[in-house]
């Protein structure tokens, strides 16, 4: 017994001086004179464990130690996260000089290497350009709204008298809705097998890129290469018929326009990815966390309801909702720029993003070698006291202030040369299927599900809600 109490003892000596020796070489590794300060945690694996479980926890423990801008090693990538305001801007405003997109690689690999969040220089802006034309207001407001109205009041049709998971609802709203944009006619019979393997692709998005049995990453990359084989299907089914087509689909494959930028058919197969991915994230997240808002918070729904019903009442049954029915309602406008603004900035639906230098730059007056990301971190902003008063108050009244959309540390929907495109067509989508669910029905929580707000904004057990008719 004393002699394996002895071998325990030993073999317990052996790992701490093996694990310490692993710290030591890695922070050795990446000591170049110059550096920002802090640590880089375990080889390969870096502080990655550390960073998605703790979160903004992570950040500012890092930030009270070794100052706003400090190294480290998340998701596979050695890093430099900048928490300053003024060197955010900076990065975000110079892409050219020695930056480019740097997303981490577990995201180019799964959402693919042609998408419009990977590319940059010409190519960025060409992609960009055909992209916009996709979801111009023109577009929205002839094309896509209609496709849009039509499918958000058949979504929530059934739910009266029924218990429902609001967030695996509006995760799957938001996946049908911009599917049915992009291939109208075929998507109800590609959205049964598409759907499953297109979540495993989003989970695949943050995860490190260590391609093992049974990880995120690897069910991303599987799922990929499944959705790959019904997008081509679709594009050959596609080019095989005559028939005419008014989807986004069609028009990425259109090659009558001249001027226009002509996609291969693998940036046409990542654009649409790109397209599912980003509208996904923001409007299911935004959706779920609007409904609980406004139950938390019944006098702005009331005020919201009111005059959602007063549109309603001028119109029969049937009618849809139009692109000027949208735009008049002073406080409608209001709680739709809540329904982005106030909810993405008080549950942080986007905590940052990455950028990745293309040579040995200096920034602070440190060196941030060629190859590295730099991450812009912004989740901070949103709690400043100084640019939201009572930061943690659920205020939809202070996006009233248009002069917060106008400031340069406002970043709710990226910054530089990389706002969000979709800006305009996830605000109709979001007003649309909240016009739909409150005007026909009440609501209250079950359960009182945790949430988590990092790194994505979700109910693990899932957010669930009795309905009845209103």
């Amino acid at each position: 017994m004393a002699l394996f109490m002895v071998v325990l003892v030993l073999l317990f000596i052996l790992a701490l001086s093996v694990c310490t020796a692993l710290l030591r070489w890695n922070e050795l590794k990446f000591s170049k004179k110059g550096l920002p300060p802090g640590t880089m945690g375990w080889p390969i694996f870096g502080e990655t464990t550390e960073f998605l479980k703790q979160g903004p926890n992570f950040m500012k423990n890092q930030r009270a130690r070794y100052g706003s801008f400090f190294k480290s090693h998340i998701l596979g990538c050695p890093t430099a996260v900048s928490m300053d305001p003024e060197l955010n801007r900076y990065i975000l405003m110079n892409e050219a000089k020695g930056l480019v997109p740097g997303y981490p690689q577990s995201m180019l690999d799964i959402l693919g290497k042609c998408n419009i969040a990977a590319v940059h220089g010409s190519t960025h802006k060409q992609m960009r350009g055909a992209l916009l034309a996709l979801i111009s207001p023109t577009m929205i407001k002839q094309q896509l709204l209609p496709k849009i109205d039509e499918f958000m009041r058949n979504f929530v049709s059934d739910w009266d008298n029924k218990i429902i998971d609001i967030q695996e609802k509006t995760k799957q709203m938001a996946f049908l809705s911009s599917l049915k944009q992009i291939a109208s006619v075929e998507s109800t019979s590609i959205a049964q097998e598409f759907m499953p393997e297109f979540f495993k692709l989003v989970l695949g998005t943050l995860s490190l890129p260590i391609d093992l049995p049974g990880t995120n990453y690897r069910r991303g990359l599987k799922a990929r290469k499944i959705i790959l084989t019904i997008l081509k299907q679709l594009i050959e089914k596609r080019r095989g018929n005559q028939e005419s087509h008014k989807d986004m689909l069609a028009y990425l494959m259109s090659k009558d326009d001249n001027n226009r930028y002509k996609l291969s058919d693998d940036e046409i197969i990542d654009q649409i990815i790109t397209i599912l991915y980003s509208g996904y994230e923001t409007v299911s997240t935004t959706s779920m966390m609007a409904v609980k808002y406004l139950h938390d918070h019944p006098s702005i729904l009331e005020e919201l309801r009111k005059e959602h019903m007063a549109l309603r009442e001028k119109k029969r049954p049937e009618d849809p909702i139009e692109w000027n029915d949208l735009k008049p309602m002073k406080f409608t406008r209001a709680v739709r720029k809540f329904v982005i603004f106030e909810t993405s900035r008080l549950a942080t639906i986007v905590n940052g993003v990455l950028r990745k230098t293309t040579e040995e730059m200096e920034l602070n007056g440190f060196v941030v070698p060629k190859g590295w990301r730099i991450y812009v971190y912004t989740r901070e902003i949103n709690y400043d006291p100084f640019i939201y008063p009572d930061p943690l108050a659920f205020n939809p009244w202070r996006w009233m202030d248009k002069s917060l959309e106008s400031q340069s540390n406002f970043l709710i929907f990226g910054g530089g040369t990389r706002q969000c495109p979709g800006k305009e067509l996830g605000i109709a989508e979001i007003s649309t299927f909240l016009h739909y669910f409150i005007t026909r029905y009440r609501w209250e929580e079950i359960g009182g599900e945790k949430l988590m707000k990092f790194p994505r904004v979700e109910a693990p057990n899932g957010l669930n809600i009795r309905v009845s008719s209103y």
